[in-house]
């Protein structure tokens, strides 16, 4: 259902019913606050069914006919389509680029898929937050600007890491004392108990090799624009979930 926001504008349309009341009141508050700092109106919108419309034109024309703010960013899901649309607008297209939606992507996708909207939209509008602060400092995400996550994803990466670089040196420490009285030998045959096996021909075999890969970086500009049915110029772009 609509929930009218700080502009009076709806800042969330829930018409499909994903959230709870209370997940519709922390995502509001949440979306409240990033359009405010912002200066950009930041938008949730869920129904049920395109009903034949291309997403595209559904989620640009919300947000023409609705009297969102000249600056926004604006999710749409189509439940039933299973499918999602990110649209940009003014300030919304050079904060949230090609790359930073197909960022923000990266991050929501499995959790629509799964049925964590209230988690998705979240991490939404926290990425929304995060792009738009280091676009108004000149810090646009796209190619040669690397993208950076928010501090609390940082955070909780470099966590799961330390955990796991600790449990990784335990069970070396441990398999290393294990196997310490265990000396090397140069060729397989010489691990073979003697007199176990009759080797009539032997060959060193190199099964592995180490190749060096570089990632090619293309260049793709910063946002891919078109034009709505009411004229506007939009970023923007969407996909299935």
């Amino acid at each position: 259902m609509p929930v009218l926001a700080w502009n009076d504008m709806p800042l969330l349309v829930d018409d499909a019913d994903l959230l709870t009341d209370s997940e519709e009141s922390e995502l509001l508050s949440r979306l409240e606050a990033v359009s405010e700092s912002g200066q950009i109106d930041i938008v949730v919108v869920t129904i049920d069914s395109l009903s034949g419309e291309d997403a595209q034109d559904y989620a640009d024309d919300f947000y023409d006919d609705n009297g969102y703010a000249k600056d926004g960013v604006l999710l749409l899901i189509s439940i039933s389509d299973s499918e999602w649309y990110l649209s940009t607008k003014g300030f919304g297209i050079t904060a949230v680029t090609d790359a930073g939606r197909e960022y923000i992507a990266e991050q929501i996708l499995e959790e629509l898929g799964d049925g964590a909207f209230f988690n998705a939209f979240m991490t939404y509008a926290d990425l929304c937050d995060e792009f738009v602060q280091q676009a108004r400092n000149g810090e646009n995400n796209d190619v040669g600007n690397p993208l950076k996550a928010p501090f609390p994803l940082v955070r909780n990466l470099l966590i799961s890491f330390g955990i796991g670089l600790v449990a990784a040196l335990l069970m070396t420490g441990r398999m290393k004392g294990e196997l310490k009285s265990i000396n090397m030998q140069e060729k397989a045959a010489d691990y073979v108990k003697k007199g176990s096996l009759k080797v009539t021909q032997s060959k060193e075999l190199f099964l592995y090799t180490q190749t060096n890969r570089q990632e090619k970086t293309t260049s793709s500009g910063a946002s891919d624009t078109h034009t709505s049915s009411s004229g506007q110029t939009h970023g923007g772009g969407g996909g299935k979930f």
